[in-house]
């Protein structure tokens, strides 16, 4: 006798349904399908740790602005292609007020979410050099940008972090760097799915041999200032939110309106170029995309063919949004801390069920509590540990894929709210009944 909530047999049958060998493999995607026919086909509510859905409800502040667009008749014109001029004047001030990072609005665009903005970037940095074709990729990360990797026809290499830690990072990427065909370095800071942050030495690294090598860090911050172990939120002051930007000038930053913003369902991002970088002439980028400078290939040759634009009236929200964290009438990271708060409870009830923390530390301090955390249980594998823990009701996604080299677990916390904590440690307790270490 068991507490599962639905068989090994019914798990796996499902699986085979949905054309998925094993979890390993699968995408968020089709971990969501799996879980919601079993949901449905078996009237259990799961607890959803697998998919990154923000859980908080959107500033009324965007809202009311998007509103107001909208009455104005926005939606009867198409937008421009570099997008409004306040969205980008308050996106630099962003910057700079939360970075300490200067950035001309105009080597700012909006795109489709930060999923377009990847995808531009990496064709366009890619096309740079000829010989530079390849992008790298500081794993873990998200999965999606290695697959839009394969859908333009580009290379990539990956490595995993976990033991390239402070200055073993310096050595770790030359190894890569020193092969001449990498165009670009990628991470996600803080780091879906590990909520690793990279510390400043190792943002210093990466900034010297970005300059060195001459390539383009794209830094993606999907998670803008979400490490809560300091206070990012008071505009003008220090601390700074950490970035490569302090180190080098050939970076790209991608800003979200998805995670810490609340306002995902508008598919909003900020593709945000190093003046340095943004009119520069590449002669092979030129001889590609007839375009004279990376800013005007990104803009003119690739979001205009991708998307012809971004989405009028979500860009009269989004800068409302900015404006009133630049003004200080609204506090940057006020509602993104529920996300720590659900963290910190979601771990213990793991830690207290026998799971460890699989990524545990940046440096010498213990990863903090946000967004995302990882989790193994002694005797499974990431894929067997995912789908064991499917019939007790619980979704995630692997660490293998998401380029990880260990076993284990991301889940996520964002639709976790008190009942669902409460549901999961229930199910929790009775996984640990049925698992004795």
């Amino acid at each position: 006798m068991t507490n599962e909530l639905i068989s090994k047999e019914k798990v796996s049958l499902k699986m085979k349904e949905c054309g998925v060998k094993d979890l390993d493999s699968a995408t968020i995607r089709d971990v969501v399908r799996i879980a919601n026919e079993l949901q449905d086909e078996n009237n259990i509510k799961f607890v959803r740790m697998e998919m990154g859905v923000p859980g908080l409800a959107p500033s009324q502040i965007g809202i009311n602005a998007e509103i107001k667009a909208a009455q104005n008749n926005a939606a009867q014109f198409y937008p421009m292609l570099e997008g409004e001029k306040e969205l980008a004047t308050q996106t630099s001030l962003l910057i700079k007020n939360f970075m300490d990072i200067d950035l001309s609005s105009k080597n700012i665009a909006p795109t489709v979410g930060s999923m377009q903005g990847a995808y531009a970037a990496f064709m366009a940095v890619t096309a740079c050099h000829k010989e530079k074709n390849a992008v790298l990729f500081i794993d873990p990360g998200f999965p999606v940008q290695k697959t839009q990797m394969d859908v333009i026809g580009k290379p990539y290499y990956t490595f995993d972090i976990y033991d390239y830690r402070g200055e073993k990072l310096r050595d770790k990427l030359k190894s890569f760097l020193d092969k001449g065909d990498i165009s670009s370095i990628v991470y996600s800071n803080p780091n879906n799915p590990t909520w690793v942050c990279l510390t400043d030495e190792e943002l210093k690294i990466i900034g010297e041999l970005a300059t060195e090598y001459d390539i383009i860090v794209i830094e993606d911050l999907a998670y803008f200032g979400m490490d809560f172990r300091k206070d990012y939120s008071q505009p003008g002051k220090a601390p700074f939110i950490p970035s490569v930007a302090k180190y080098t000038n050939n970076y790209i930053l991608l800003i979200s309106s998805s995670k810490v913003f609340n306002y995902a369902g508008q598919r909003l991002g900020l593709l945000c170029v190093s003046d340095a970088i943004a009119n520069k002439y590449y002669e092979d980028l030129d001889i590609r995309f007839n375009a004279k400078t990376l800013m005007y290939a990104l803009v003119y040759k690739l979001i205009y063919t991708l998307s012809s634009g971004t989405a009028h009236t979500p860009q009269y929200a989004v800068a409302a949004i900015f404006r009133a964290v630049n003004e200080g009438k609204m506090n940057l990271l006020k509602d993104a801390h529920e996300y720590g708060k659900r963290a910190f409870l979601a771990k213990k009830i793991f830690t207290d069920g026998g799971f460890r923390i699989v990524y545990a530390k940046d440096g010498d301090q213990n990863v903090g509590d946000g967004f995302y955390f990882t989790i193994g249980y002694p005797g499974f594998t990431g894929s067997d540990l995912a789908q064991e823990l499917i019939s007790y009701g619980i979704t995630s996604i692997t660490l293998k894929g998401c380029g990880s080299k260990k076993e284990g677990l991301r889940a996520c916390v964002s639709q976790i709210g008190q009942e669902e904590m409460e549901l999961l440690k229930l199910r929790i307790d009775n996984f640990k009944a049925d698992h004795k270490i």
